[in-house]
């Protein structure tokens, strides 16, 4: 009946986190089309590159939006006889794919204002940007930074590692706009000989889009080429595990990560008259102090030997 009323409630945990996980996905993704939608009639209307260039950018994010929808459906799925454990990792790719569509975006945006640059030193005349594009650049920022933080806190609260990703897609939309604003602001108020300050703008904040991205890419790198944990977690369950009496010499600890959980496998020592139920009652007990510190999905494997 105990375990039946675990693994009960372990399901409605899941799909709990499913589901907030899908209402602010959805959320973003219906706030994200409206936005490029509007970016792209202002960069038309205006006449401002640097606003379609923006708009491209929120075509990213409502990407990036349906690639989390779809993983995170995978990686909620249980084990099964295929993944013995479960489709976490499903859910990483999701991380790493949204990690180098910022980095592609950043590129662009880069290449895209590098390109105006090198035009206006050589004496091309950028066209000079409407209010209107100035004034989606400003509904941008409020608005990508209030799903910013309503993604990153939902994220965190549920542990979702593509949601916190997603919400740096957010984010990095803002910074976006805020270049794109100083841009058109400074071309619209400044003058004709200012119109450079887009493209400029658009270069500076294409190194934040970048430098975003690498922060998102390289721990899904490091899950997928099996990194072990912290050093400070290693000690961290050393010290769990020394702290029964019972237990002396932990030794072969190997940490990793799947997904949003963890996994660990050591051997143990114990008294070798002890008896199996005995030792059994132990382990269940250095289980359970370890998943407080690893999350209830953490995988562990526990390898006892005789110490005598």
């Amino acid at each position: 009946m105990t375990d039946f009323y675990r693994k009960t409630m372990e399901k409605t945990d899941s799909q709990t986190r499913e589901r907030k996980i899908y209402r602010v996905t959805i959320i973003g993704s219906v706030c994200n089309f409206l936005l490029l939608a509007f970016k792209f009639a202002a960069g038309i209307i205006g006449q401002s590159s640097a606003m379609i260039a923006d708009a491209v950018h929120s075509l990213s994010d409502f990407i990036t939006d349906i690639i989390v929808l779809i993983f995170v459906k995978i990686a909620n799925k249980p084990q099964d006889k295929d993944h013995d454990f479960g489709h976490g990792k499903y859910e990483t790719l999701a991380t790493a794919v949204i990690g180098l569509i910022l980095f592609f975006v950043g590129i662009g945006i880069f290449w895209n204002g590098a390109v105006s640059i090198w035009g206006v030193i050589h004496g091309k005349e950028l066209e000079a940007p409407g209010m209107i594009a100035l004034y989606a650049a400003l509904v941008s920022i409020v608005l990508k930074e209030a799903l910013f933080q309503y993604t990153k806190k939902t994220g965190e609260k549920v542990n979702s590692k593509s949601v916190v990703a997603n919400a740096w897609h957010h984010r990095s939309d803002a910074f976006s706009s805020i270049g794109t604003a100083a841009g058109i602001g400074g071309a619209i108020l400044l003058g004709d000989s200012w119109r450079v300050l887009d493209p400029i703008a658009a270069v500076i904040v294409s190194f934040f889009i970048i430098k975003v991205a690498w922060k998102l890419f390289k721990p899904c790198i490091d899950e997928l080429i099996e990194a072990s944990l912290p050093e400070e977690t290693e000690r961290e369950i050393i010290g769990i595990l020394l702290s029964f009496p019972q237990v002396s010499s932990p030794h072969n600890l190997r940490t990793r990560r799947i997904g949003n959980n963890c996994a660990l496998d050591v051997h143990v020592r114990m008294d070798g008259q002890m008896t199996v139920e005995q030792s059994h009652a132990i382990t269940r007990e250095m289980e359970n102090k370890l998943r407080n510190l690893l999350g209830p999905g953490a995988f562990i494997s526990i390898h006892v030997e005789p110490a005598n």
